[in-house]
This record gives C-alpha cells, structure tokens and sequence, in this order.
C-alpha cells in the first residue's frame, strides 16, 4: 500500500499568498511524513480550484521537495494546446529530476471548459486526439499529426521529460467498463466511487491485467480518494471535519448551483453524516480513522490510498497535526 495527497486547493479563510505558502509548508510534511506523491487537481472560475495553473504551482513544489513525487490530477488536456503541454511536462519532470506524475483528463465540468470557449460535446473526442499529439511528442524527435483538431508537420521536440519514454500516466475513473481500457494503457488510476464500485473497479482492472500477461509486480496504482482529518479524540477530528467539509462542499458545487443544475452522478454527499457514513470523509481518533480506512481498503481492493489531509477552512496547525498523526498512527498499520 502507498500513499498520497489529492489537493483541490480550494479558497481558505486564508490570503491567497498565504494559502499557497501554507501548502507548500504541508507538502513539505508530506514527504517527511513518508508519503508518495502529491497530487493538485486543475479548477477554473470556481473557488474550488486556487491553482489553476497545476505547473506553476507544481514548479515550486519541485524545489521544495527532494523524493516527494507529484503531479496534476488532472491537467485539464482540453484547455491547453498539446505543444505548450508538452513544454511543461518535461519541464516539470526535469526540474525535478524525474518525479512528475502525469494525470490527464477532459474535465468534469462542461462550465470551465466552456468559458475557454470548448464545446464540452466535442469533449471525449478531443481529449483522445490531444493525448495522442501530447503521447507522441514526448517520444519523438519530431511531430507529425493530421487530425479533426490539430494538424503538424515536421515540429522539433526539442525538449524531453527524464522519465522514459514518458512520466507515469494516472486518470480518474468513473465507470466500470473503463478498467479494460485503463488496464491495456497501463494507467495509474484513482476511482470515483465508494469501496463497494472501487472494489468492482479493481477487480475487473486486475482480471484485465491478467488476461494481457502482464506481471502482478507492475501493476499500476488503483487509488480511492478520501477526505481524512485525525485528531486526538473523534470529537474533535469530527467537528473540525465537519465545519471544513461545509466550506469545501460549497466550493465544490459552487458553478453547477449558479448554473441551476444538480452535480453529475457519484458525487459526494451534500450532508456530512451521509459524506461520513459513506466514507467520503474519514475523520477521528487515529484508532477510529485506522478501522475505516483498514476496511474500505479491504473491500475496494486498491494499493493506493490517497487522502485529501487539507480542505475547507482547515487550519495549518488542524492539518499538520492531522498529518502527523496519520503518518505515526495510521500509515504503519496498513
């Protein structure tokens, strides 16, 4: 089992400058703390997202860590043109000699990709193409494509990512019947569903995975994202949970509400009994925290577990105590 940190990095009660500061202060806990990787998702328009440039924010990450891998999850592929993409990403993996994790995706929400003035119909359809052009720079020295959406002849690659021939590929999964097609591109990839569909996800990656040959050593990460706040009493870890859980609920839903639309299907419960119960959100005592994630773990048949450890108006101190404790308590038991 290895572990890792998905960031929203939505607005806190914070200033920005500080918010940024205070978060990269946690990163750095982060790989004290012994996690794998660090994770930031790509948001625009909304106060869900305050990063929403994942490299710039990810370049000062990679100079202030040393082992912490890291990585967008996802790059929003559809708002970018895949030569500026393919630019950042061997940056990003040669300034840090080797430890970006290249999460790829279209976007979830039909209202940021809109606002760059992307039909979100043509979605799917682009994001394949886009991959292509993006897969194929990063692996030769020069780009020759024709398709519905881009077209290039003879372009230098001049630049390269360390990782060869590419940084590892991670995807957010939503449906059962992409894990044939995850399992084929070998993709790292982080499910959205409870421990009941994730475990149906696994199961049905890992029989894929089989059938094509390919050893159990390389199996790539099948991650569950979770909400985690440790304190020293459930009391406590609960109700500092709870008020942050509120905050970031609001930025979650906060363009699909001024649109007068309800969020797409799987998404996390609105009240924070059910987001608990669900386990959306684990939060209390390391032993209460151990317990849960101990038998969502079993059930979802995932190897990585990958925590949301800030969130809402949580504090930096609420955090950093929050991360301490799972890394002492939490992380060696499982």
């Amino acid at each position: 089992m290895k572990f890792g940190v998905f960031d929203h990095m939505d607005r806190a009660a914070s200033t920005l400058g500080q918010q940024f500061e205070d978060r990269l202060k946690l990163i750095e806990l982060y790989e004290k703390s012994g996690f794998h990787a660090y994770h930031l998702a790509e948001h625009h328009a909304t106060p869900l997202g305050m990063a929403p440039s994942p490299s710039v924010f990810l370049a000062a990450v990679a100079q202030r860590t040393k082992t912490l891998r890291f990585g967008p999850l996802v790059y929003t592929v559809n708002l970018y043109h895949p030569l500026r993409l393919i630019d950042e990403i061997c940056m990003l993996d040669q300034m840090s000699n080797g430890r970006l994790e290249l999460g790829v995706g279209r976007g979830i929400s039909p209202y940021e990709v809109g606002y760059y003035g992307v039909d979100p119909a043509t979605g799917p359809e682009r994001f394949a193409e886009a991959l292509e052009v993006i897969l194929q720079g990063l692996t030769h020295k020069q780009l020759d494509h024709a398709g519905k959406y881009f077209t290039f002849k003879n372009v230098p690659m001049e630049m390269q990512p360390v990782q060869l021939p590419y940084p590892p590929l991670w995807y957010g999964a939503n449906s059962l019947e992409s894990a044939d097609r995850l399992a084929k591109q070998g993709c790292n990839t982080v499910v959205g569903m409870k421990a009941e569909g994730v475990g149906q996800f696994s199961a049905r990656f890992r029989a894929a995975w089989k059938a094509l040959g390919k050893p159990e050593a390389e199996m790539p990460s099948i991650g569950l994202s979770r909400h985690i706040v440790v304190g020293d009493t459930d009391k406590e870890a609960q109700s500092a949970a709870r008020r942050a859980f509120a905050r970031w609920y609001d930025a979650l839903i906060h363009l699909w509400r001024a649109n007068g639309v309800g969020l797409p299907r799987q998404m996390i419960p609105a009240e924070f009994e059910a987001a608990l119960d669900g386990g959306y959100i684990v939060a209390g005592s390391p032993a209460t925290v151990r317990d849960r994630l101990k038998r969502d773990n079993d059930v979802a048949g995932i190897n990585y577990c990958l925590c949301r450890m800030a969130f809402g108006d949580l504090s930096f101190e609420e955090s950093r105590r929050s991360v301490e404790l799972f890394a002492a308590e939490v992380m060696p038991a499982l």
